[in-house]
């Protein structure tokens, strides 16, 4: 059995360019500028068995024969990965549902599912000899960033939104991280981190700007189905902004199926959950169009979904549109009583973002799309305690 299947990298857009060197410093696709996806031998992989996770360490790189390190490349860790799965009983029976289930990313490090994403981006930062990342930040990425940057010993260079709360960029110094407040949002931040970054030749991680995001997001649909036994629920209900989870565990249900993990057609319907002050995958839904533009006058307390353009918005509708999924908006006042009602029901400490996925449930089963029987899970993608502000 191989150490990785990694082979090549190529355009998500289907352009035709590439395949493209997995030694080299590759980022958007030359050709089309959009973003490009790690690639696996996947017929040479269906000599990987699932039974080989036995005994293996219980965080995200028990997969990393399809993560994208190569032969000899150590995984930058904190430990990150399998998180809870937890039997939501207490909240089920209050909706009417039989089998709700929450995955609670809170608990990985630095609180949120971001530490999964720039594991890898980090890891593979490393391998390629990079000596400072940098990126764009509502909060949660740019504290992961900095965190495995430290671990790494590289260099962080942080641009947030200048209104982000204050814990952010607390943490992001407190692991040795550069921050430079942005007068705007996280588009801004991005447009002033890239001129900044370009002479000096800083690597970037920011989301779908290079491979490793939504390779480690991607996990998140392997432990799914290793820890239901290998079967996938009914629904995922997914709070949305840059979109690298609903893109890797799309990605990571179609890699099951072809390395013989996961019998076809029992892939879950996938639901984004966007805020009515920044919903542009909704109303791109909504229109049947195959791209999202930008959303203006972006606003909501939950800053990871306060997204106005993702560059991957293609990929998340076609994900979308291939389940037979959805797309939710809820308002700011509903994904914060929702977050306490996870907390009190559940003892979960729920962000605003994991607060939104139950207030789009609720519309879900209103409209009558889900039914008592079927499993459901949300996803809480981060922990409430840096936005202990929202619940007073």
């Amino acid at each position: 059995m191989a150490d990785s299947y990694f082979t090549h990298l190529e355009c998500s857009s289907g352009c035709g360019a590439g395949p493209f060197d997995p030694r080299g410093l590759h980022f958007l696709c030359p050709s089309c500028k959009l973003p490009m996806l790690a690639r696996y031998d996947l017929t040479a992989a269906r000599a990987w068995k699932r039974e080989s996770l036995a005994g293996r360490a219980p965080n995200m790189w028990r997969y990393r024969e399809l993560m994208p390190l190569l032969a000899g490349d150590a995984p930058v860790t904190l430990g990150e990965g399998f998180t809870p799965l937890i039997h939501a009983t207490r909240l089920g029976a209050s909706l009417g549902l039989d089998r709700l289930l929450i995955k609670d990313e809170s608990l990985n490090p630095t609180n949120s599912f971001k530490a999964r994403g720039l594991s890898a981006a980090i890891s593979r930062a490393k391998a390629l000899h990079a000596e400072t990342v940098y990126l764009p930040t509502a909060g949660n990425a740019g504290n992961a960033a900095a965190a495995y940057a430290s671990a790494a010993g590289m260099k962080c260079e942080v641009f947030i939104p200048r209104d982000a709360k204050q814990p952010f960029v607390d943490e992001c110094r407190l692991y040795g991280a550069n921050v430079t407040l942005i007068d705007g949002l996280i588009t801004d931040a991005g447009r002033i981190a890239t001129e900044t970054a370009k002479p000096h030749g800083w690597y970037e991680v920011a989301t779908f700007r290079e491979v490793g995001r939504c390779e480690g997001k991607k996990t998140m649909g392997y432990e799914l189905a290793e820890q239901l036994n290998w079967t996938l629920p009914d629904w995922i209900v997914y709070p949305t902004g840059g979109g690298t989870g609903m893109v890797g565990m799309w990605k990571a249900f179609a890699e099951m199926e072809a390395i013989g993990w996961l019998a076809a057609g029992q892939r879950p319907k996938m639901v984004t959950v966007q805020p009515e002050g920044c919903q542009p995958i909704v109303s791109a839904l909504e229109r049947g169009e195959q791209t999202a533009g930008t959303w203006q006058n972006a606003h909501s307390v939950a800053d990871g979904l306060r997204v106005p353009r993702a560059i991957a918005d293609f990929l998340i509708l076609k994900t979308i549109r291939e389940s037979d999924g959805t797309a939710v908006s809820v308002t700011d006042t509903q994904l914060v009583d929702d977050m306490k009602t996870m907390g009190r029901l559940e003892g979960v400490s729920a962000s605003p973002e994991g607060g939104a996925s139950l207030s789009a449930l609720r519309q879900l089963i209103a409209d009558g799309r889900i039914k008592k029987h079927e499993t459901i899970v949300l996803f809480n993608t981060g922990g409430a305690l840096k936005y202990l502000d929202l619940l007073r």
